[in-house]
């Protein structure tokens, strides 16, 4: 079982009338959560780890994650409300975010809140604000560290300065993850936040170097490139018209880890005596996961039959816009 570990919320997405009025349709979301919902779809085992609320948005979430197989048995409900993001598209379909979520229920885990995991966890991801925000940054953290080691880790930072918007915070708790993830995958988009105008390959290279075995970058419509040992594997993305970009790097994530666990990578160990066939293949299955969601509105992460079939019929080439 995967065990995924972060936090869940509502985004709120704005559309804009003819008079300036905004209205707004709720869609469940928080990448870890997406994550989840997207292992179990692809017809993973996964389970997730976070503080959801007892108000009826937290009900929401506790209902829709039962009714995609995800586990129940790790999520620790907190009387705090539920985080709302707030969410403009532009007119690429690119998201900008609104976060509300001071002293929300997936902010409040604590160190008492940690479980124990049977022998079944194999692997645990670990992913976005949650990691950045106390306490429950602190408390993943010290999670991360006792599962180091013992299980495959995996980190996505997900960077969201308008949650955190100090750049020397997120770099030292990107730091302090790379000395314990075994995987990384990271977007050219968050690369540059902290670190602009640096090349996005020498990044990786340099986080590879410092301890986790496989460095994914995703480039968007320009693919995606993986650093594995001193091997470099880069693949196109398939060729879309996009909606909205919503998603598209969870749903990447999640293909990521289930075609990793289907090609044998199951523990770091294993991870590192990938083949590259291998490890193209999975990036191509990914790949078209996150091409796919953009093709929808929000975080309708997919099913392994319809990136089947995207993959049957799309060309790889580079779709114009997305960013994922």
């Amino acid at each position: 079982m995967f065990l995924v570990c972060g936090e869940a919320l509502f985004d709120m997405f704005a559309n804009r009338s003819t008079d300036g009025a905004l209205t707004f349709s709720a869609h469940r979301g928080g990448s870890p959560y997406n994550v989840a919902v997207g292992l179990a779809r692809l017809g993973s085992s996964a389970g997730f780890f976070a503080g959801i609320s007892t108000d009826f948005f937290g009900d929401m979430l506790c209902e829709a994650l039962a009714a995609e197989g995800v586990s129940p048995h790790y999520l620790v409900r907190k009387p705090n409300p539920t985080t709302l993001s707030f969410v403009l598209l532009d007119a690429t379909g690119t998201p900008r975010y609104t976060f509300f979520g001071n002293d929300a229920a997936d902010r409040a885990l604590l160190p008492a809140d940690i479980p124990s995991l049977p022998p079944t966890v194999t692997a645990l991801h670990f992913g976005s604000f949650a990691l950045a925000v106390p306490p429950v940054a602190d408390t993943l953290l010290q999670f991360g560290r006792a599962m180091a080691g013992q299980r495959l880790i995996s980190y996505d930072p997900n960077i969201r300065l308008s949650v955190v918007p100090e750049i020397a915070l997120w770099r030292a708790r990107v730091a302090e993850w790379l000395a314990i993830a075994d995987i990384v995958k990271v977007s050219q988009e968050d690369l540059q936040s902290l670190y602009p105008g640096v090349d996005e390959r020498e990044i990786a290279r340099e986080w590879a170097a410092r301890g986790p075995g496989l460095v994914v970058v995703t480039r968007g419509g320009a693919g995606a490139v993986a650093f594995l040992g001193g091997a470099q594997v880069e693949v196109a993305a398939p060729a879309i018209t996009v909606v909205d970009t919503v998603g598209a790097g969870d749903s990447f994530q999640a293909a990521l880890l289930h075609g990793l666990h289907q090609q044998g990578a199951v523990s770091r160990a294993t991870l590192e005596v990938l083949p590259l066939d291998a490890l193209r293949a999975t990036l191509n299955l990914a790949a078209a996961a996150g091409a796919l969601t953009c093709t929808r509105v929000g975080a309708d992460l997919p099913r392994a039959s319809e990136i089947l079939e995207i993959r049957e019929r799309t060309k790889s080439q580079p779709p114009a816009g997305a960013r994922y």
